[in-house]
């Protein structure tokens, strides 16, 4: 008796069309380029989601370095300080503070300088 691999075969493919939805022409309903459409996706997706760490970082800083300017003072200095008092502030939360509750954050600065 012979193993007959249509139903599994077609299962595989009918999973790959249906993750490459949206994609342009022929990646979207051809077999082989979809394939090859998800490999390059789950790839760039893979990169970027530690690429999306670093962009966040990067804007945390821009707000923050923004907010301290308006207070007279820089981030390198403002850091330099921060840890020398040993406040722990990360720069996430900071930024939230310099856009949501700017009368807070320049309290932080005044009782930091």
């Amino acid at each position: 008796m012979r193993i007959k691999r249509g139903v599994a075969a077609s299962k595989r493919r009918k999973n790959v069309i249906k993750r490459a939805k949206g994609f342009d022409n022929r990646r979207s309903t051809n077999f082989v380029y979809a394939r090859q459409a998800l490999l390059k996706a789950d790839s760039y997706a893979y990169r970027d989601r530690r690429n999306r760490k670093r962009d966040f970082r990067a804007l945390w800083l821009i707000r923050v370095n923004a907010a301290l300017r308006e207070n007279g003072t820089t981030w390198s200095r403002f850091a330099g300080i921060m840890k020398k008092q040993g406040i722990g502030i990360n720069r996430k939360m900071l930024a939230e503070l310099a856009v949501k509750h700017p009368q807070i954050f320049d309290k932080l600065v005044a009782s930091v300088k």
